[in-house]
Order: C-alpha cells, then structure tokens, then sequence
C-alpha cells in the first residue's frame, strides 16, 4: 500500500368550495399523470436522431435488422448497469453511426459529466488542429554576449524552454510500449555538449531557467493537492525535463530490520530524503507511505519493504521545474569541465520583459513531430504533455495572430485565455457552445465538464480533417497497448475498439471508435460518474458495454449504411 499524506416566509390558506376542490384536484392528478410519464421516459435508456430527423422504419433500408441490434444492446445495457454498483452511479452513453451520423443508442447524451483523461481527446485534437502534425518544438541555449578566444562566455547562459514535453531519454517513434535510451537527463547533455564543442570552457555568469513561454500558472483549478506530490500532477512549466519527475528508489536489505536504501535520479537539490524505511520479514506485504509538506524540499518516507523484495520505484513531482533544470544544466557543464562562476537560478521579471530579444543562440533541441507527441499522450494518459500542448496551441496562435486582430500581451495569457482559445475552436468543430467546461488540458481537474454529444462531435469533426490519421493512431486499442492494454482480452472487443480512457476518484470514461466485424464504424461515448466503488465495477461495466456494442451492431449490417460504401 502507498499512499501521499499532506500534514495539511409565511403563507395563506384559504377556504375553497366543493366544487373548486374537485376541480383542482382533477387538473392536479393530470398533471402528476403527464409528469410521471415524462420522468419514467427521462430515465429510460431513448433512442435519437443525431444531426438529422429520424426517418420511419419503412424508408429505413434494414430497419428491422438495425431495431434489432438496438434492441439487443439495449437489454444488454439495463442489464449491465442493472448490476449493484453500477446502478449506485450516473451513466451517459452516446452511440452513432461514423459514416450517417444516425444515433443507434442514447442515454443521458446532453447532460454533463466529469470526463477525466477523456478531456485528452480534446486538446490533442486542438493541437493537431492548430499546429499540425508536423510542428516541432525548439529549446535553446543562449547568452546575451558572446565568447572571446579565451573561451571566456561574458554573462549568464539561458535554458529557453518553449513547451517541448519530451526533453527526456524517452525513444520515438512510440511503438507499443514506452523505451528509454540514456540517462533521463539526456537531451539537458547535448545541449552542453553543443555549447563545450563550440569551444566555451568558462561561463562568468550564472545559468538561468527561462520559461516565460507559458505565463506562471503551476497547478490548473479543479487539481488537488494530493496530486501535486506524483507524477501525474507534475508542475506545469514551458521547462519540462524528464516529465518533471525524479525518481526515488528504495531498496530494501537482505535481512529483517536492516536499512533500506534509498535512491535519487537525476540527482536535485530541490529534493531532500528523510528515509524512516526498514526492511520486514520476507513475504510480508510492502507498507508505505510518503509525505511533503507543500513548497518543501523535504519528502519524508516511513513504512516497510519486505526482505530481498524487489526495489520500489517512486516518481516524483518536481516543484520548480525551470530551477531544477537550470541545476541539472550547470551540474553537467561542470562534469564536462566546463567552469561556471555563477549560481543556478530562474529567470527574473526584469530579464523576461526586456532581454529575451537581444540574446545569442548557441545550441538548439528540435523536438520530434507532434504527431508522435500526440501519440505518446494519448497512449500513456500523460497529463503534464496535455497541459503543454494546450498552452503552446494558444501561445502559437496569439503569436502569429493576423495583423488585423488586437494586439494582445502573448506573455501574459492565463488559464481563462486558454479557455476561451479552445471554446472557440470547439465551436468551429461543430461542437455546442457550452457542451464543454475545460479548465485544464488533461482531465486531471474535477472542475471539467462535458456531454456525451461534445465527444461524438469532436470525433466526427477529427474524421474529416487531414491530421485524422496521427490522432486516430494514438488512441489505446483494447487487448494491444496503452491503457487498454489489458482490458477486452478474449472478448469480440480486443483489437476493434480505439479509444481514449479515463480515470478518477468515482469516475470512469471510455470515448472513441468501434471497428466492427462488418466493416462499419461507430463513434461512442461512455461516461460514468459518482461511482462509489474503487471503481472495478465502472471498468468492468464499460468492458461489458463496449463488448456489447461490437457484438450487437457489428452481427449484422446496420439498417442506416447498407449498400454504402
């Protein structure tokens, strides 16, 4: 068991006739009668139209075959969600067509929910959307002076990070699972490298952390503080090396009682390590628990490892990513001989407003293709690369905003420019303004917000746009990789659902593509909140739902796309 602990007025009644009496009481219970209808109808599983009316069943090609299915799957659905747990919760299912657009099954399609890792589907759409596949992110090493033939660099040496999620050890293209090659400060090494190759030996300055890139805004609304500790809560920063993490590893002893080593890498100033581990008996099951007083640098492990058990690997989240990696920078120059006079530190105000322009390059990371960056984010559900994604997308378009559009401060966007950014092009994706409530990138906030219908259009809209392909091959499939790796196994689900998942506390998502055995395609949306459970149950239900699905629509050719191509 792991776990991260924070120490942290009046009315009148009058007199009616008999009459009068008679009469309300008519209208009253015609109205409970029409009220009762409506409720029973708002909480039975309905089928819709979507985008277009409803045809009669006698102008349907295979309606009876299409009413089928729909009928089959919806008894299968009342009865997976009829189950115990299931039922405790709140449900919303959209199921179309990709090609018509014809809705096969509906519940709850408009309302909201919390959406998790889901909201990845977005952002990532948007990037592709307003970057393209083929954008590259740049991160550079600069001064405001150069060097002399003494080797000599006059002033301090600037790490310029401009959102590139992958300044890491990490092998591209993706394929199947992540692979590392190096250490995980690799690409901070050839960035000395290239500056030690130019012939600069001694730096009179100090090496500073500049990600003005993105304006200061560590931690999006809706993110708790328990979050903040792991990796998946990582700091937002326009600087992220290794994902912002460290890691700690502890190592337990050979025998009862003994110590149990502990471990960090790359090696930080920022962190500080109060091991309280002890090594127990062999077999006895591992107990730990890890705190941080937010703003600390001390992180304070206690518990136990059993004997001769293999090591435990912590990721940990780095608070000041831009200081940590202006330390890590100036610890390798050193270890390459190179002698720096200065401190590490981060950028100041003063420096952000007035010397970014007037400065030098003197080597440049170029970062792989979006596309694969994409990929790595929907496969592995990163949060902190969604968080960059989002912000470089609106820094982007307010840099290289056309002429005749108001001239706006790109370095001061904030969370509500970001919004308001993506609002917009989820309006001219033929979503419904207000159908989505985004207050992060990554679905890590409990603050976001969106329909059943919002994922169905976004989809849709992904489908006609020429970056389909990268966004279509970065989403999990069941029983193969990612986050479904492991689900649908042996089920008529492995391999034909693509989809991204979601996950937090009561939540449970699932929203993407079914590839069915008779050659069609549907767009699905299934979202699960107020789960009470640890949450097998939501899985296992949307494992059910999503096997359904393949069986009963992909049996037979749906009634809406026969004879179409």
């Amino acid at each position: 068991m792991l776990s991260g602990i924070f120490q942290r007025g009046s009315g009148e009644l009058k007199s009616l006739g008999g009459r009068q009496r008679w009469i309300l009481l008519a209208v009253a219970f015609g109205c409970c009668v029409l009220f009762c209808a409506v409720a029973r109808g708002q909480d039975r599983p309905r089928k819709e139209t979507y985008g277009t009316l409803a045809k009669p069943a006698s102008q349907m090609h295979g309606a009876d075959n299409a009413h089928g299915a729909e009928q089959r799957f919806s008894d299968r659905f009342e009865k997976i969600l009829g189950a115990e747990q299931p039922a405790k919760g709140e449900w919303g299912i959209l199921i179309v067509d990709a090609k018509s657009g014809d809705v096969l099954f509906a519940q709850n399609a408009d309302r909201y929910f919390v959406p998790a890792s889901n909201m990845k589907l977005f952002t990532t759409a948007l990037a592709l959307a307003t970057l393209g596949p083929d954008y590259k992110f740049r991160t550079t090493l600069e001064a405001q002076n150069g060097f002399g033939p003494d080797s000599r660099l006059q002033g301090s040496v600037y790490l310029v990070g401009r959102g590139d999620p992958n300044l890491s050890n990490r092998k591209f293209p993706l394929n199947g699972k992540e692979e590392f090659d190096g250490p995980p400060e690799k690409t901070i090494a050839e960035l000395a490298s290239q500056i030690v190759a130019a012939g600069v030996k001694d730096i009179d300055g100090d090496i500073v952390g500049d990600d003005s890139y993105f304006p200061r805004e560590r931690y999006p609304s809706g993110w708790e503080i328990d979050d903040m500790v792991w990796e998946f809560g990582a700091a937002v920063s326009a600087i992220i090396v290794n994902d912002n993490t460290v890691a700690l590893t502890l190592t337990p002893g050979e025998k009862e009682g003994a110590a149990v080593k502990s471990e960090l890498s790359p090696m930080t100033a920022e962190f500080r390590v109060n091991n309280r581990v002890v090594t127990s008996a062999a077999g006895v099951k591992a107990d730990l628990t890890l705190k941080r007083e937010p703003g600390s640098n001390t992180v304070t492990v206690l518990g136990t490892l059993p004997a001769n058990s293999k090591p435990r690997k912590l990721l940990l989240a780095v608070q000041e990513p831009a200081l940590h990696a202006a330390q890590m920078l100036k610890r390798i120059l050193e270890e390459k001989g190179v002698v720096v006079r200065g401190v590490a530190r981060t950028q100041t105000v003063k420096e952000a407003a007035t010397a970014t322009h007037k400065r030098t390059v003197l080597a440049t990371h170029t970062s792989v293709p979006l596309g694969d960056a994409v990929k790595l984010v929907n496969k592995i559900s990163q949060n902190l690369h969604t968080e960059s994604l989002l912000r470089t997308s609106a820094q982007e378009a307010c840099q290289h905003a056309p002429a005749a559009t108001p001239p706006q401060n790109c370095g001061a966007l904030t969370s509500d420019d970001y919004a308001a950014f993506a609002a917009k092009f989820y309006t001219d994706a033929g979503i419904t303004a207000g159908d989505v409530v985004q207050m992060d990138g990554s679905g890590l906030s409990r603050h976001d917000l969106a329909t059943p219908r919002a994922f169905i259009a976004l989809l849709q809209y992904a489908m006609k746009q020429n970056w389909f392909g990268a966004y279509y091959d970065s989403l999990p499939v069941a029983g193969v990789d990612g986050t479904l790796e492991d689900r649908l196994k042996n089920s008529a689900g492995a391999t034909r659902i693509h989809a991204k998942s979601g996950s937090l506390q009561h939540v449970r998502t699932r929203s993407g593509y079914a590839e069915l055995p008779n050659g069609q395609r549907l767009i699905f949306s299934f979202m699960s909140n107020n789960m009470g459970s640890k949450g097998r149950e939501a899985t296992d239900a949307l494992d059910a739902l999503s096997a359904a699905m393949v069986e009963e629509f992909g049996a037979e050719t749906i009634g809406c796309c026969k004879d179409r191509e």
